[in-house]
């Protein structure tokens, strides 16, 4: 079960009623929201709240590893509640971005940069978008 309060807590952030309700929001929309998606939904609760304030907020959750950014391909920075390692599936037409776990993928991706090994460079992550159309 999904613990907003505690999992601020694991990180030693204060518990807030605005950082509790932005991460449950990004959390519980798992549709990668922008900050003015979550300031939408959190206005009836927090009406007088700005886009900047959600900005912040988020910003201390990536900063504690509770949120990861992914940016689109219209260059649009969306947030993700899904901290474990995953790839994305990207939609052209609709801005859609949707989680994509492969254990498989995975191992490819981490057998063939063992074997390529990139001169001065340390791989620390492998994150790929996969870019098309979603089926209607």
């Amino acid at each position: 079960m999904f613990s907003a309060s505690e999992k601020l807590k694991e990180k030693g952030l204060k518990v807030t009623p605005q950082r509790l309700a932005i991460y449950k929001v990004v959390h519980d929309m798992k549709n990668h929201p922008t900050a003015e998606n979550v300031a939408d939904a959190i206005k009836s609760d927090f009406p007088s709240i700005s886009v900047g304030t959600v900005y912040k907020v988020l910003n201390v959750l990536v900063e504690n590893a509770l949120l990861k950014k992914v940016k689109s391909e219209k260059d649009i920075m969306r947030y993700d509640a899904m901290v474990e390692h995953h790839h994305h599936l990207y939609c052209n037409e609709t801005d859609r971005i949707m989680d994509y776990a492969d254990k498989e993928l995975d191992e490819l991706v981490a057998d063939y940069f063992k074997r390529k090994k990139i001169k001065n460079f340390k791989i620390e992550d492998v994150r790929l978008q996969i870019t098309g159309k979603f089926k209607k």
